[in-house]
Formats: C-alpha cells, structure tokens, sequence
C-alpha cells in the first residue's frame, strides 16, 4: 500500500478547475520523514491526494452510517461515531471547496453543474422515494424536489455553494463571515426544511474554508510533526466522545436542526456551532495529514465517490427498514461492530470501481449535449476548423 522510496518534496498542484472532480462529493504518511509537501501529478492528471482523501472520507461515512443502529446499545461505537461525524463531512466539503475555486458562471462550468450535481439530485431524490415506498411499505412517500431525503442533501447544498463561487471570492473576510452565517442558522428555528437549508448554512463555513485554501496549506498538514500530534489529538477526541456520548445527542453533528428544535437555548446553539467548527476544523487536518500523497490501490476509487455515497444509501436505509439490526442480535456484540464496520466499507468500496462507474454512468455524469444551446461562436469555430 505504501511505497518505501520517499515522496519528491513538491508542492501539490493548484486546482485544475471546478469540473476537474465531481464530488468534490460529493473528493497516510508521505515516503520520507520530512517530505512534508504532496507530490504534483503530471500535467492534465489527477492528484493522488484528492482522491485517496475522497475514497478514505467516503468510506468512513458508509462505516458512519452502519454504526448508527448501534449506537444505542454500546457507548463505545456511539463514542466512534460522533467522532467521525466530527470531520469527515467537513473533509468533503473543504475539498469541493477547493475545487470550486474557479468556477464562474462560464457556460460550461455552469452546463457540468447542471449535468453533475442538479441532475443526480433529481434522479436519486425520485429513486429514493420509490425505494422507501417499496422497502418500508410506505406508499404516502412523497416525491419532494422541495425536501432532500437523506444522502440528497448534499447535492442540493454543493449547488447552492458553487452559485455563491463568486460572491465568496469577492468578500474581504470570507470565512469569519460564513461563520456568521452558520452561527445565525443555528439559532434560527423558522428556516425550515425546505431545500435542507439548515444543512446548507451551518456546513458554509467548510466550503469557504476550502474556497480560501491554497496547495501549501494542505502541504503543511502532511508535516511529520503534524501526523504524530494527530495520535494524542485523535485519542482525545474519541474519549473526550466517550464521555459525551450519554450527555449530549449526535444530533448536533448533523447539522440540520436549529439549537431551538434540539431542545436548548439559543446561546448553546451559537456556542455549540463555533465549538464544532473548530473541533472540525482540527480532527480534518489530522485526517488530512495521513492521507496518502501517492499512488496506492485505492486512489482510482477516488474518482468513483460520488457513485459509493448515493448508491449504498439503499442498503444503509433497507437494513433499518427490513431489520437486520434488529433480527440479529450478534451484531451488537464486539465482533458484530467489527465485522459491519468491514463489511461497510467493503461494499462502498466496491460501488467506487469502475464497472460500478460505467453501468451508472448514465445519472451520475450525463452528458446531455441535446437539453443546452449551442454557442453560435463554437459552431463557428468548428466550421472554419474544418
């Protein structure tokens, strides 16, 4: 997995463009022990880091979702998951960020985020409402544009935040000010749930943060020194969750309800989401700093993301709705934890390949060159060229 030669001390690549990753979903030690920066890919390549870091994030949410029938019974695998929570959406979102830097409203930036993010939202927003009535005898559930049903979310908030590219760039204080805003959501119980838009404001900050980060600040989290801190960090975290996992609800990791509707005042809402932000904030660069720099067996997988986070959401909602968790009781012993731990990320690896990629290429990445106009000045371009 890991290469023995030590990794060539260059900084990581500015990103290509927005369009370069399409996740951006919604994506370990360097060689040498001071080779602190992520190698350059070649010229029109995809960088390695990215996409281990997509593949390793995304595995962890599929290992996240199989925890959470779980978490009730053993305080141990609640204590794992709240600490997962804690950065491993946050990693995606700052890495969209960062492939968002410079996306404008050229029309065929804007035509890839119709054909990458709108399209696939529709499909699987519709998809999974007929998977719900059919696995959970649930005929009354609606179609809903309106009203993201679990995983979708992401795709309504990742075309949100790339429209508002450009007024991000243009701000003198981005960051302090989408923290604001996620701090004000926070508190705001009448925002609703149309379009997730709590889901939307209080992950903001995250997609800012990525907008305003540049290849050295990723290359300064591959730091020897940064990867053994992460050690103790990541011990910290996880029994400072043991020991909230009885006191406070996972809930607030979610994001996705006002301090008001969880039951508290509104002071602990704005305390809670500047308190998550930087434990977010710390726990991603940690992560950040193991990922790979180089090539490994997974890095292929990176690209496939997307494809691994929509489609093991049916099996993640139909083992609740059919019961599995339920009817086997095994799976609540120590070795359950640990063997639906594996097998989750062996499924969600397998829905990165890509034969996966190619059979559902069709609504995740297509191409619809028949639904835009074509530019009368491409048109004639093409002409003269030929």
């Amino acid at each position: 997995m890991f290469s023995a030669a030590p990794t060539p001390r260059r900084a990581l690549p500015a990103a290509r463009a927005a369009d370069t990753d399409r996740t951006e979903a919604t994506a370990g030690p360097s060689g040498g022990p001071e080779a602190a920066e992520p190698p350059s890919p070649k010229a029109g390549s995809r960088n390695p880091f990215f996409d281990n870091a997509k593949y390793l994030a995304i595995v962890l949410v599929a290992m996240g979702h199989s925890w959470e029938p779980l978490t009730d019974g053993s305080r141990a695998a609640e204590a794992f998951y709240m600490t997962v929570y804690t950065f491993h959406m946050p990693a995606f979102i700052i890495i969209s960020g960062y492939f968002s830097r410079s996306f404008d409203m050229r029309k065929d930036r804007l035509q890839r985020l119709v054909t990458g993010v709108a399209v696939p939202y529709v499909l699987f927003e519709t998809a999974y409402a007929f998977f719900k009535r059919w696995a959970d005898d649930d005929p009354g559930q609606p179609i809903s544009l309106l009203d993201p049903w679990f995983l979708t979310w992401f795709l309504v908030a990742l075309f949100i935040w790339r429209l508002t590219t450009p007024l991000w760039k243009i701000v003198r204080w981005p960051i302090p000010l989408a923290v604001a805003i996620a701090v004000l959501a926070s508190v705001s119980p009448d925002i609703g749930d149309d379009l997730d838009l709590q889901r939307v404001l209080q992950f903001l900050p995250f997609f800012v943060l990525g907008l305003s980060l540049r290849a050295e600040h990723f290359a300064m989290v591959q730091r020897r020194a940064v990867r053994i801190a992460s050690i103790p960090v990541f011990a910290a975290a996880l029994v400072m969750a043991y020991w909230a996992a009885p006191r406070m609800t996972s809930a607030w990791f979610y994001h996705r309800d006002s301090a008001q509707e969880l039951g508290t005042t509104w002071w602990i809402g704005a305390v809670m989401t500047l308190a998550l932000f930087g434990c977010s904030i710390v726990l991603t660069a940690c992560f950040f700093s193991w990922v790979p720099t180089r090539r490994t067996w997974f890095t292929v997988l990176g690209a496939g993301t997307l494809y691994g986070y929509l489609l093991h959401g049916f099996l993640a909602k139909g083992s609740r709705f059919w019961g599995w968790f339920d009817d086997y009781a095994w799976l609540h012993t120590p070795l359950g934890e640990i063997a639906v731990t594996l097998i989750a990320g062996a499924i969600v690896t397998a829905l990165c390949t890509p034969p996966v990629r190619k059979v559902f290429r069709f609504a995740m990445e297509p191409t619809m060159a028949w639904a835009f106009r074509k530019d009368p000045a491409d048109t004639a371009r093409a002409r003269v060229s030929a």
